[in-house]
Formats: structure tokens, sequence, C-alpha cells
């Protein structure tokens, strides 16, 4: 079998006419190029090259190994050049998605600072990735993930990046907002609004609701944050938001919002990454920003 070596040896000793010149090309010893030339004949069985004076002429089976080691080496070539380039971070690709669709809120301020420093890394949001980012990592669609909960999978590698706290939300005139704390029976009687993600990967069902077994009157699920804002602030049900989603509402009063059970439903967000790659510098420098920023007032 050959390996790159042998592919530019030979197209060394096309290119340059003679073992002699390929030798200092490859900065080989003659001896050692003549050396390592037989041993890529003996390899395939085949006479490479006819030794006309000093001149070396291609055979057919000759031809046939130039013609592949002009391919792959281009390709090694063009394969490592790249690489360096990313290692340096100079440019690349970058392509993202977070499992909350609220994150996309604050995301673009990030990207913006991202940008300033890393003008040549191209960020891609993959929405279709949200809410299923890990398999989107394992599948190879991502580079970079932002999860809710410890990257647990032996083939991803994570971060830890910030905390935020889910908080119930409300119109201001509903009758839970003037409680200080909910617990899992006041959900009992309620329209609960919630994202459309099945219910055993609910916070507030499976740390709150299913152990004590209590199921709410109503479950609507609904796809935007805006909407959940909407509707909960017409009074139509009682949603699940982190509190820094619903900051200018908070803020003008036209929303309430009520801590669930005595120490908070919080989430423990992580970065992920597949841990078959060498992370890129600038996918480093991603994460630690993500780390620095994350949402405002979380």
């Amino acid at each position: 079998m050959l390996d790159v070596r042998h592919l530019r040896l030979v197209a060394a000793v096309v290119d340059t006419g003679s073992v002699t010149a390929a030798a200092r090309v490859l900065h080989l010893s003659q001896p050692a190029l003549s050396h390592q030339l037989r041993d890529v004949e003996e390899r395939l069985g085949a006479e490479l090259f006819q030794r006309q004076g000093r001149r070396m002429v291609l055979t057919a089976p000759g031809r046939r190994v130039l013609e592949a080691a002009r391919k792959v080496v281009a390709e090694v070539d063009a394969a490592e050049a790249e690489v360096s380039r990313m290692s340096q971070a100079s440019q690349g690709l970058l392509r993202l998605a977070t499992e909350c669709y609220t994150a996309y809120h604050w995301l673009p301020g990030v990207l913006r600072r991202f940008s300033a420093k890393h003008a040549g890394v191209e960020v891609r949001i993959a929405v279709d990735a949200t809410r299923r980012p890990v398999e989107a990592l394992l599948s190879g669609e991502l580079d970079l993930g932002v999860v809710s909960g410890p990257v647990r999978h032996r083939r991803l590698e994570g971060a830890p990046l910030f905390e935020d706290e889910l908080m119930a939300v409300m119109a201001p005139d509903h009758p839970l907002a003037k409680k200080g704390v909910l617990q899992a029976a006041d959900f009992a009687r309620e329209h609960v609004l919630l994202y459309s993600i099945p219910l055993t990967e609910s916070t507030l069902f499976q740390e709150v609701l299913v152990p004590a077994g209590v199921s709410p009157a109503r479950v609507s699920r609904v796809e935007l944050t805006e909407a959940m804002v909407e509707m909960a602030k017409a009074g139509l049900g009682v949603g699940l938001l982190a509190r820094w989603a619903v900051a200018p509402e908070l803020a003008k009063g036209t929303l309430a919002a009520v801590r669930v059970t005595k120490h908070g439903l919080r989430r423990h967000w992580h970065a992920a990454w597949p841990r078959t790659v060498r992370p890129a510098p600038y996918l480093t420098a991603f994460v630690e920003l993500l780390a620095k920023a994350g949402p405002p007032g979380r």
C-alpha cells in the first residue's frame, strides 16, 4: 500500500526529470530516494520508470501512479492549508443551534461581538436543529450546540456557560400573580402554556408536577415565545419562561412572573461540540464569549 510520501516522490521525479534533482527538492540524499523508489516499485510489483541515461521516463504503470499522485497530493495540500487557516482562527464556518428558540433573541448581540474579532468566520444559525442540537451534533449537522443540562454523550465535549431561572408568567390580575411562590398544586386548575416539546422534556412537569402527581386542567403547546407572552398577558393561560425573556413586559407591568417552588426552576446551560474533532480556536473563542455574555439579566 502506498502512502502520500510515495506519491510525492513519484511526482517529484517526473517534475524534475531525475533522481538527483528530485532528492534535492524532497530534502533527501540520492541513495535514500533511490531506495524509496525501489521500495515503491516492489510494493506495486511494477517498474514505474525506465532509466535512459540520467533521465527517468515513465512506464505505463508509472503514468497511472502519477495520475493518482497529482489528485491525492493536491487534495492533501489543500486540506493541510485549510486546517492551517482554521487553526489560526483566520477563517472558517461555525454551524450553531440552541435548544431554546428564546435564545435567538439575545444571540445576535453575541454574534456581533464575535464577528468584530473573527471577521473571517461565518456563523451559520441552524434553526432547523433547534430543540434537537445533540442529535444534530452527532449527525454532523452542527459544530456547536447550546443545551440545557450537562453534556453526557460520550461522543461530545461540553463546557458550562450560565444559569437562568424559569418563571411562571401570567397576566398581572391573575389570581396566582399575588403569590410569592407557586407549588405543584397551584397548577391543578390552570391552563398551562408550554413550548412544543414532549412532556418528558418539560422542566415543569418532570421536576414539579409529575413528582407531586399533579396534572393541569389543560396544556397547550405554543411554538413562539411572542405568542406565549401575548396569551399570558391576555389571561389565556400560565406560561413558563425565563425571567430575562420577559424582562421588558415585567418592567412595563403588562406581565407578572412568579417563582416556581421555593428553590426555583433553574437551568444550567452548556456548550457542546463533537469530541472527535479538536475544536478550532474560533469555536473555543465563541464558547468563552457565550459564557461571559449569555442572556441579559438572567
